[in-house]
């Protein structure tokens, strides 16, 4: 008698239906069915043809979120941190550091001391640097004894 044993404990599934997972299965079956309702509802209306293809679009989400696994992570799960990453967190990484002993030997609390913020490359404002003998106003040189 052989035993299956999968290298990783976390990707076991128990199979509870014709060999699908019981989400696999739900998400099937409410594909199949979202896909016969559309067929009976719109065939009479819109011809078979157009009603197969409008079957397949509409079924099709239902379908790949009962067997999508990405990362170790269900669609809900994947779609969630999507919606993280892209709109809830600040796209501007600022970060501090707080030295608490100085803030002690300075006196200081720790939360009222002042946090640093930082940028990412190239977001910093740089800084006009003006040269010997330059005007820092553009336009307005000192003309010279030929006129130019």
């Amino acid at each position: 008698m052989e035993v299956r044993i999968n290298r990783e404990i976390r990707d076991y599934t128990e199979s509870m239906f014709f060999g699908l997972s019981l989400r696999q299965f739900v998400f099937s079956v409410l594909a199949v069915g979202i896909a016969v309702g559309i067929y009976l509802g719109l065939n009479p209306v819109l011809g078979t043809e157009t009603t197969s293809w409008l079957c397949i679009v509409a079924a099709f989400p239902f379908a790949v979120i009962g067997f999508l696994k990405y990362n170790g992570m269900t669609a809900e799960k994947f779609i969630w941190a999507w919606i993280k990453s892209t709109f809830l967190i600040p796209k501007i990484l600022t970060f501090g550091n707080t030295n608490y002993y100085y803030a002690v030997l300075v006196g200081e609390s720790s939360d009222s001391s002042k946090k640093t913020t930082y940028h990412r490359r190239g977001t910093r404002k740089k800084r006009k640097t003006v040269r010997k003998g330059e005007s820092s106003k553009r336009g307005k040189t000192k003309k010279g004894a030929d006129g130019h």
